[in-house]
């Protein structure tokens, strides 16, 4: 365990905020050579969401932190710290998480991004469970994953260009004098080598971009990346379970990494559970990377699918290659 039995650390308020304009696959089907039909049975996506010009990663952010902090009853002068777990920063410095701070008008607390792509969420998670823990300063956290993967999709690339939407999700994070309540163990993981499975080559220091030049755009082995999520997700799911001594039959509600029906039926099959028992929303959102898990935490507890008392298990898979796995008892 990572927090002293006395204290707990729980989720106290979600927010998410999705951009206003729709992208259907239809619509897709008049951009590139592709098809609704060919785009729901490889992917099982029928919109996604995408931001406007003028919209930043930072714009979202700061309105799912605001329903969070309105969900969870509390005022941006009770925060203590904010972690941003995104790709799409607004800018490569400073971070993103110090423009919604301002945003938020929050104080001069600790604000930080982290990048693990479509990991980065439950990163933060337990980055932040950590600090909390260390720590008597840290009595409320905000933790967003937020994505405007737009701006680095190849809308020319089918294979890519039909998964991905933008997006935020938030959380506050709040220590509370309970046992065994709230964020229980997280497993996290990575893998260098096999970096260039998902990664977006150009616009970093060694191949920067220039005017339309090294145009930074996601690259994806799709099939490989199929077999590495599927295996690491069932192994990071089943160590966060093995630490803890939970079965898998006893969790209510897995939310996985909402990246592809495929991946998630097959990670459904290869942990046994109850197909009911799966929160998945991809058909309505897509891809949004680090915004994936806290978007669709938060429709799970909208549409009552989570409860207190409930079991619940976080697991995810991203671009490192990363991944992760977060046990929470809903408190």
């Amino acid at each position: 365990m990572k927090h002293p039995s006395e204290h707990s650390v729980i989720f106290k308020g979600l927010g998410a905020y999705l951009p206003k304009n729709k992208l259907t696959n239809n619509e897709l089907a008049q951009m590139v050579n592709t098809s609704d039909e060919w785009i729901r049975t490889r992917t099982g996506i029928v919109t996604r969401h995408i931001a406007q010009t003028e919209e930043k990663t930072s714009d979202m952010c700061t309105e799912a932190a605001r329903l969070a902090l309105k969900n969870a009853g509390l005022q941006p002068s009770d925060i203590d710290l904010i972690i941003v777990a995104t790709v799409t920063s607004d800018k490569i410095f400073p971070s993103t998480a110090t423009i919604v701070q301002k945003n938020l008008g929050l104080g001069p607390v600790p604000a930080f991004d982290l990048e693990a792509a479509c990991s980065g969420f439950l990163y933060a998670i337990d980055v932040a469970l950590s600090m909390m823990v260390r720590s008597a300063t840290y009595k409320n956290v905000l933790v967003i994953g937020g994505e405007k993967l737009s701006t680095i999709v190849d809308w020319t690339d089918r294979s890519t260009c039909v998964l991905f939407g933008d997006a935020a999700g938030a959380a506050v994070l709040s220590k509370v004098n309970e046992a065994r309540v709230g964020i229980i163990e997280s497993v996290l993981g990575a893998d260098g080598s096999n970096a260039e499975l998902l990664h977006v080559p150009t616009g970093g220091i060694a191949m920067p971009t220039s005017n339309d030049v090294n145009k930074p755009f996601i690259k994806m082995n799709g099939k490989e990346v199929f077999k590495h999520a599927v295996r690491v997700m069932e192994k990071v799911a089943r160590d966060v379970l093995s630490q803890t001594g939970i079965d898998i039959k006893d969790i209510d509600c897995v939310i996985p990494h909402q990246a592809n029906q495929r991946i998630i039926e097959s990670l459904v099959e290869h942990l046994k559970l109850s197909p009911e028992k799966v929160f998945i929303n991809l058909s309505k959102v897509g891809n949004t990377s680090a915004a994936s898990i806290p978007l669709a935490l938060f429709d799970a507890i909208q549409e009552g699918r989570i409860k207190r008392g409930n079991w619940v298990l976080l697991v995810a898979f991203g671009a490192g290659l990363t991944w992760a796995s977060t046990l929470i008892k809903w408190h």
